[in-house]
């Protein structure tokens, strides 16, 4: 077969096939990477600090290129309203949030609601006892950290008094005080603590590639095409070779019957 197959016609034909395999595996490959372009979540700089309202504004949704970004704001504490959020971890372990009802400044005059996450307790005795003991001024002042989208609201009824979700929408059924100029839709994870509670551990936000199944499909199949190319030469070869032994067998056949 390997006879035939050195023939300059089956020769240009290989060199066709490939030639398509090449052009097949190029598309292959060109697949490859527009599956790891398309699920790419582009890092974002997050650790400029910017000013809260020139990024974010109240009763507006919080995108993912925001979650995570440092910020920092003006404004005032609203006194007693805070709340403890259970089920938190920091760094593997399960404890307790101090959050505090934040009034930032915004270009309007009114304050709009930030959720604040002062520190982080081992026990809601500790926590309790550290929330009960804060009395902030009514100065105005800066509050910086790294700004998170919104938690979902908790769906649990059998723990009826208990907040597990930092969730700006239900903080505002909570929230013994209105903000005039509405709710901001993420929450702070406070830079700094107050005295008695652990710093919260808030790391840069990592940047992670997906990978699109779609185009890892339409990769194979190219692959697949690639080989399929130099196959078809191997099958057109062999099947020229079958002929032509075919003949030769035939021929014997006729002169044997020839002679007897």
């Amino acid at each position: 077969m390997w006879s035939v197959a050195r023939r300059p016609r089956w020769i240009a034909a290989l060199v066709f096939a490939l030639a398509l395999a090449a052009g097949f595996a190029a598309l292959s490959q060109w697949q490859l990477a527009r599956s790891v372009q398309n699920g790419t979540v582009a890092p974002t700089s997050t650790e400029s600090v910017e000013e809260l309202s020139s990024i974010a504004r109240p009763q507006s949704p919080v995108t993912d290129k925001l979650d995570g970004q440092l910020v920092e704001t003006r404004g005032t504490w609203v006194a007693g309203d805070y709340e403890i959020i259970s089920d938190r971890l920091n760094r593997g372990t399960a404890g307790y949030w101090v959050v505090g009802h934040f009034s930032a400044a915004t270009k309007s005059g009114d304050g709009a609601g930030l959720a604040v996450a002062l520190g982080w307790a081992p026990t809601a005795a500790k926590a309790r006892s550290v929330m009960h003991g804060l009395d902030p001024s009514t100065a105005e002042v800066m509050v910086s950290g790294r700004y998170n989208v919104g938690e979902a609201p908790q769906d649990s009824d059998f723990e009826k008094g208990k907040l597990t979700t930092v969730s700006p929408a239900a903080m505002m059924n909570v929230w013994k005080t209105t903000d005039k100029a509405g709710v901001y839709g993420g929450y702070l994870v406070s830079g700094t603590t107050v005295a008695g509670l652990d710093t919260i551990y808030s790391p840069k936000p990592i940047s992670t590639v997906q990978v699109d199944l779609l185009n890892i499909f339409y990769a194979i199949e190219w692959i697949v095409f690639a080989g399929f190319a130099v196959f078809l030469w191997y099958r057109l070869v062999r099947d020229a070779w079958e002929r032509e032994e075919e003949e030769k067998l035939e021929n014997e056949l006729l002169q044997r019957a020839e002679v007897n």
